[in-house]
């Protein structure tokens, strides 16, 4: 067959199935630093710093689900392997506090920094509950929990309704309309991706290799790095936006905004239709090109001959543009 039964075999086994695990501190150590480079691009796209809003380039979106989507089902495997031996009230307990605490702390935060977009469903709430969903789901077989997974994945295309749009339930994801939020990971799908972890973990744990991935152990600088950020993920994860956002915003006002944003804000505020400034800016920006420029023209500091000199380019590419 080669295959064994790791939750049937000696005791010994089972307690070195629920360590901790270099291999899965290294996956949750790439996702942190892959939200890192996320956040630090949006924090430029945010200070405008760069002249490109990530926000509406679909491959940034991707990226940011794809590192929802690892936090999460890595969050499912460790449950699935933190209770191999049953089911560990006060380890349970003591992590889902700790999570949902920092869940309340993200909110409060953001409700402070951020009023009208806050977080109060971001990654930690959905991991904080998923983590209380997922339990009945330890005891299952795989295939079945992979059918509940299913479930979850495909149910905003079933369930989706204006009549689930209150408030109150926008943690379910099922809401015809998505909430203004700088973070929103909501039950439906999510809790899928966290499921499919639970059965991933399930599966390998009936496997002989499990053992040996189990008693894996770093030894390289960089996965020993990847282990420490893996292992330090919930304090890196409420601390470095909180760093970054200090240093790029100290950045910015000293060299201001991009000439890319500054032309696309000021065109905004003179033109006002946000399909025209892209390709206009782009254009005029060909001709004047210098930051100093604009960041004077965005301040109403610019001399007349600058402003004489954006006009005529500004001009001169309306008169480029093909009609419409």
């Amino acid at each position: 067959m080669g295959q064994t039964d790791v939750t049937a075999t000696s005791p010994e086994a089972r307690k070195t199935a629920s360590q901790r695990w270099d291999a899965i501190d290294v996956a949750r150590g790439l996702a942190i630093g892959a939200m890192i480079v996320y956040h630090f691009s949006w924090d430029l796209s945010f200070l405008q710093l760069i002249g490109t809003n990530i926000l509406q380039v679909p491959a940034w979106r991707w990226f940011a689900r794809g590192i929802a989507g690892s936090f999460l089902m890595l969050a499912g495997f460790g449950l699935a392997l933190a209770h191999v031996q049953g089911f560990r009230r006060i380890p349970f307990l003591r992590r889902l506090l700790k999570v949902g605490g920092a869940a309340l702390a993200v909110t409060l935060a953001t409700y402070f920094a951020f009023p009208e977009s806050y977080i109060f469903f971001g990654i930690l709430h959905c991991i904080a509950v998923s983590s209380v969903l997922a339990l009945p789901f330890l005891r299952l077989h795989p295939a079945l929990t992979l059918g509940a997974a299913a479930f979850f994945l495909i149910g905003p295309r079933l369930f989706t309704s204006p009549v689930l749009d209150a408030p109150w339930l926008d943690w379910l994801g099922l809401g015809a309309a998505d909430p203004v939020t700088n973070d929103y990971v909501p039950i439906f799908p999510w809790f899928g991706l966290v499921l499919i972890g639970v059965a991933g973990g399930q599966w390998l744990l009936a496997r002989r290799e499990a053992l040996g991935l189990a008693r894996w152990r770093a030894a390289s600088p960089i996965s020993k790095l990847m282990i420490w950020a893996g292992r330090k993920s919930l304090p890196i994860y409420l601390t470095h936006q909180i760093v970054l956002l200090g240093i790029l915003y100290g950045v910015a006002q000293i060299v201001g905004p991009s000439p890319s944003a500054a032309c696309r804000q000021i065109c905004l505020m003179q033109n006002g239709d946000p399909a025209l400034c892209p390709s206009v800016c782009s254009c005029i920006l060909q001709q004047v090109p210098e930051r100093g420029l604009w960041q004077r023209l965005l301040a109403n500091k610019a001399a007349e001959e600058d402003n004489m000199r954006v006009s005529r380019a500004a001009q001169q590419c309306m008169r480029q543009r093909p009609p419409s």
